[in-house]
């Protein structure tokens, strides 16, 4: 789910960014950064203690 939330709020960041007149490729860049931290942290989240079956 909260991959899910990462996604979409970077997807929305990255068009407000684009609206506003910057570069599409810059934008996308942040985009694309906010994604792989969501997706980092997703999969760090099973190696934290107490998390492991």
């Amino acid at each position: 789910m909260g991959f899910l939330l990462s996604l979409m709020g970077a997807l929305v960041i990255w068009l407000v960014i684009w609206a506003l007149g910057y570069s599409g490729l810059d934008s996308a860049l942040l985009a694309i950064a906010i994604i792989v931290i969501g997706a980092t942290a997703r999969l760090l989240v099973g190696y934290l203690p107490g998390r492991r079956s």
